[in-house]
């Protein structure tokens, strides 16, 4: 192993983290903006939202659209659930460093690492799903936000043109802020994953972290559900 540059890791391993978090943030700031400039999911469901605003005033009965964002709180609430049992898994990893490190020694393309620098890697992988359930248990929070917006939403007949609007457009950038954590809960599992592969090689880590950066690229401005939404009039 080459010189330790921070304890319990080589250059190589700085160098790697170093591209992680670039891609990571990068990616965050590169998306954010051209949200902004050109149609991406975010962008053309905030959209979707407005107009789904719209049709609520118009309804005398919103039982269906409470069960539509109770759907949405209980897929943010199966990953913030998921998150803490993740979490506790990598307590109990910090405790068997010995052993995890004379497994991944026999794995093909692994480069030495010490105990210490495993038990490092593990409680910054730890970092990255405590940002994910704060993320997630934030998107819970606004989403609860929205389904009072939508008990106490006033009838059509009773608000003109303007007061109506100015609803649809508050109550849709609610439920948009919390959809917007949940993707950033989601983004988070997703470059954990390449994280992973950190464990195994730091070469084989920050070309992980390249594909995931693609892969969320092509979903939210080039998949084929963003040009069948975008059809939707």
């Amino acid at each position: 192993m080459g010189s330790e540059v921070i304890k319990g890791f080589s250059g190589l391993d700085v160098l790697a983290l170093g591209w992680f978090t670039f891609c990571w943030l990068g990616y965050s700031v590169y998306s954010r903006k051209m949200s902004q400039r050109r149609t991406s999911l975010s962008s053309i469901m905030a959209a979707h939202r407005v107009a789904w605003m719209d049709g609520l005033l118009t309804r005398d009965n919103r039982v269906g659209d409470a069960a539509l964002l109770g759907n949405l709180e209980r897929n943010v609430s199966f990953f913030a659930s998921s998150t803490l049992l993740v979490l506790a898994g990598l307590v109990a990893a910090l405790g068997s460093g010995d052993d995890i490190v004379a497994v991944t020694d026999n794995l093909p393309f692994t480069m030495a690492v010490s105990e210490h620098g495993w038990e490092t890697k593990l409680l910054l992988l730890a970092a990255i799903f405590v940002y994910a359930f704060f993320k997630f248990s934030w998107s819970l929070r606004q989403y609860g936000f929205a389904a009072v917006l939508i008990g106490r939403a006033p009838a059509h007949s009773d608000l003109d043109a303007e007061a109506a609007r100015q609803f649809s457009t508050h109550a849709a950038q609610v439920i948009s802020r919390a959809a917007q954590a949940f993707n950033l809960g989601l983004r988070a599992y997703y470059f954990s994953l390449a994280y992973l592969l950190w464990f195994l090689n730091p070469w084989i880590f920050m070309l992980a972290s390249s594909i995931v950066v693609g892969v969320l690229y092509r979903r939210e401005f080039r998949s084929r559900v963003l040009n069948a939404l975008n059809q939707v009039v």
